[in-house]
């Protein structure tokens, strides 16, 4: 019999959490979860599930301008935030519960609470104390904003999931993902939208002329775009709000959303008591198993600050159950990850980005495309669709797919497995496209830009 309460203790009922939860207890584990907020974590609450519900809500103004070249007359459409809002709500609840029932069926125990560790081998949840053979931390991050005078003023991603009325207008600051989302959410409900970012170019890290392309689009719908620029200082007024750029410029808005970064969730569980190590931004430190430099002590998914991605964590926490009570698996393969800015246009990639792939190999060969999607060709939708090869020249392999346009993230999908697969330029070539759509146009580019 076990000296302790549990095999596992997991703090953190997210996406990687629970899916460790789940996969030790098939394993013969006696498991228990701790969750102080909700269950589902970032993803279900407030991140890819109600922003992807925001976004294709916002979809529908476009969609209703571009139906009219089809021949339907679309009387004025009108829209009711606090409608979204209700059925985003509802839905949002309805999963809490299939993830309570997922848990409870699995015969997870459920410890509802705030967790913090004691030692190597104990949790200790709202004046209850449990001990485990491996303690497994999956809090996530939490939003950050920078401290300037008004700053008291802003709103986060987070709240702008609960906001009681929509905004005429407003000022989405930063250079992230989640920045240039929210961005074309609030542009798509009719708001009057402004992104600021302090860099020269926003989505820093991706391909950059996937970068360039998306700036030009989000201005061609009528996004404002101010780079180089940052907000100084906020003040309220009768009207909302009025911010000051580093310019001297004073903009005003209805409200004033940062997305300007987010911290692990790793400071209030008692590690520093414990010599857990920490790096300068709080990310959980772990090895290529995921354990920190407390051997009984674990950390997988956001909290570690390494691929911020629900399916990283999704394959971490499997991974690790696989590992302590099942017979094992290969560690997972970081290269090749595919993503999606659900942006308006869509932007996917997945592999190098020209500037990586310059630096790897000898040789590359770049292959371009730029059209009208045949969605938009009889509608006076003027967006423009992208896509880009990236090829080892002295392999022939592909080792970067990126796009721009209509549906990307649900396009690259496929295209990652065939680059994780290996395929070459060739295997591209030889396939037979769908005819017609978007997506044939990455087995028919046959002309190299380079």
């Amino acid at each position: 019999m076990s000296r302790y309460d549990f095999d596992l203790f997991v703090i953190g009922a997210g996406s990687g959490g629970v899916r460790a939860a789940r996969v030790s207890s098939a394993l013969g584990a006696k498991v228990a979860v701790a969750e102080e907020r909700y269950l589902g974590g970032t993803c279900v609450n407030v991140g890819c599930v109600p922003k992807k519900l925001f976004v294709y809500a916002s979809q529908f103004s476009t969609e209703f301008k571009t139906s009219e070249g089809y021949g339907w007359d679309v009387s004025k459409p009108g829209f009711a935030w606090e409608r979204l809002i209700a059925n985003k709500d509802r839905e949002i609840t309805r999963l809490n519960g299939v993830y309570e029932s997922l848990l409870i069926k699995a015969g997870v125990r459920l410890v509802d609470g705030h967790a913090s560790i004691v030692d190597a081998h104990t949790v200790k949840v709202a004046g209850q104390q449990f001990t485990a053979e491996h303690i497994l931390i999956a809090t996530g991050g939490w939003p950050v904003v920078p401290v300037f005078p008004g700053h008291e003023h802003i709103i986060t991603s987070n709240d702008a999931f609960y906001l009681d009325q929509l905004p005429k207008r407003i000022i989405v600051v930063g250079g992230g993902y989640i920045a240039v989302e929210f961005a074309g959410i609030f542009h798509g409900l009719g708001v009057d939208t402004t992104l600021i970012y302090r860099g020269p170019l926003f989505l820093r890290g991706f391909d950059l002329d996937v970068r360039k392309h998306l700036a030009l689009q989000l201005t061609d719908k009528g996004i404002t775009l101010k780079f180089d620029s940052e907000i100084t200082s906020i003040e309220k007024n009768e009207n909302g709000f009025t911010a000051t750029l580093n310019s001297g410029e004073a903009l005003s808005a209805g409200q004033i959303m940062y997305a300007t970064g987010r911290q692990p969730k790793s400071l209030e569980l008692g590690l520093e008591n414990l010599g857990v190590d920490l790096d300068e931004n709080t990310a959980i430190a772990v090895n290529t198993h995921y354990q920190t430099s407390v051997p009984s002590i674990y950390a997988i998914g956001d909290v570690t600050n390494r691929v911020n991605l629900t399916p990283v964590a999704l394959a971490e926490g499997n991974f690790l159950a696989n590992q302590l009570f099942g017979n094992g698996s290969s560690p997972l393969d970081y290269e090749n990850i595919p993503t999606c800015v659900f942006s308006q246009p869509n932007l996917a990639t997945v592999g190098l980005t020209q500037q990586q792939a310059e630096q790897r190999y000898t040789k590359i060969t770049i292959y371009k495309s730029m059209f009208t999607p045949m969605k938009y060709a009889i509608s006076e939708n003027t967006e423009q669709a992208f896509m880009k090869l990236i090829v080892d020249a002295d392999t022939d392999h592909v080792v970067g797919a990126h796009m721009i346009g209509p549906d990307a993230g649900e396009i690259m999908q496929g295209i990652a497995v065939a680059i994780k697969c290996g395929a070459t330029k060739a295997s591209f070539d030889s396939t037979i496209g769908i005819h017609p759509t978007s997506a044939e146009e990455f087995v028919t580019m046959r002309d190299a830009s380079s």
